[in-house]
């Protein structure tokens, strides 16, 4: 059988010493050196397991000053439901909104963006055809805890009210709402979740860490046409949020 790599064994007593409470939340770790010392393998061997720590969420790195253990984060539920959309209405009122939903949110629009080839076959267009690209930062309690970028083809909403998402007489208002105002009735929401590692610039807008693991939602609107109408890429911290999808049942 396949040995384990040298630097897994050394992430596995790493963790049970943090676990046993030897390292109190809060604390500094040895340096690498010191520790690499310790267990008789190379400085390279001890990044490697720290870094394996960092990614599973016990560790935190902090720039010039070392690796300390992670106080642990409350991780709230995210309910995907169109079902209890449609049941309670778009913007539940506060005394029932979910725990951890956002609150609030960020967003620069940028127009005539050529689509990218993955973006125009999502959006079943020509690449470099010309979109409206929107980058969002959702916010709970001023904290972020959501990333999206979203595409719109300017071939359905250029020259109305409407072109940009965030400003507007329906700025805020979500998709389905803008597109019905120009005729266009979204009928299909399709989402592909797909687990992945957050990238620098995603680690530091949502306060997390290099390689943190992220869900990535690739959601695509289509009209009853099935025509795609707006595409997005979603990334959710998975340290902070689980995510669950609910289903409606058709009754009889």
């Amino acid at each position: 059988m396949p040995r384990e790599a040298p630097y897994l064994a050394v992430a596995d007593v790493l963790r049970a010493r943090i676990l046993s409470g030897e390292w109190e939340i809060g604390a500094r770790l040895p340096s690498r050196a010191l520790l690499a010392e310790e267990y008789g393998v190379g400085r390279n061997v001890m990044q490697r397991a720290m870094d394996r720590l960092i990614i599973d969420g016990l560790l935190e790195g902090r720039a010039g000053s070392g690796t300390y253990v992670r106080s642990p984060r409350e991780r709230l539920r995210l309910v995907r439901s169109r079902h209890r959309e449609r049941r309670e209405g778009s913007s539940p009122c506060p005394a029932t909104r979910e725990r951890g939903r956002a609150d609030a949110w960020d967003a620069h629009s940028q127009v005539r963006i050529p689509a990218p080839e993955a973006v125009a076959e999502r959006l079943a267009i020509s690449p470099g055809d010309l979109c409206v690209t929107t980058h969002y930062e959702f916010l709970t309690d001023g904290h972020p805890v959501q990333l999206s970028t979203s595409w719109e083809p300017m071939a359905i909403t250029a020259g109305t009210p409407i072109v940009l998402p965030e400003t507007g007489p329906l700025a805020g208002k979500g998709v389905v709402e803008r597109m019905r105002s120009i005729g266009v009735a979204i009928e299909t929401v399709v989402e592909v979740p797909r687990p992945g590692r957050a990238t620098q610039a995603q680690a530091n807008l949502l306060g997390i860490s290099i390689g943190d693991l992220v869900l990535r939602i690739e959601r695509t609107l289509y009209d009853t046409d099935g025509r795609p109408v707006e595409t997005a890429d979603i990334v959710i911290p998975d340290v902070r949020r689980e995510m669950v999808y609910e289903f409606g049942i058709d009754r009889p």
